[in-house]
């Protein structure tokens, strides 16, 4: 079946960098896009990247954007979240997701990302 396991979550000081990974198994991943979620206490699960099957094609939320760097490999099944310049307001459990076509999609189980002083 469909597995996304995250990794890479801890805790930093504003400013620091973290790199997220997702390995993929159970579908044909280079196929597909990908997607990172973060959720944030209280708050609604956001879409925070997206980069296209081949990789060639990315889009960040305004949030994130200029600050982090989504980025794949196929010959692996893992997609990364590169987070520079980490701000308090990132702090959020990140979640790798993928869209399987026909209504179907699947999630991780989440990576904690602390970002604090």
């Amino acid at each position: 079946q469909v597995q996304l396991v995250e990794s890479g979550g801890g805790s930093v000081q504003p400013g620091g960098s973290l790199r997220l990974s997702c390995a993929a198994s159970g579908f044909i991943f280079r196929a597909y896009p990908m997607n990172w979620y973060r959720q944030a206490p209280g708050k609604e699960r956001e879409l925070v990247a997206t980069i296209s099957a081949a990789g060639g094609t990315t889009h960040y939320a305004d949030s994130v954007k200029g600050r982090s760097t989504i980025s794949r490999d196929n010959a692996k099944n893992t997609v990364y979240l590169q987070m520079n310049s980490l701000k308090a307001e990132d702090t959020a459990v990140y979640y790798c997701n993928v869209r399987l076509g026909l209504g179907s999609q699947s999630w991780g189980q989440g990576t904690q990302v602390t970002v604090s002083s």
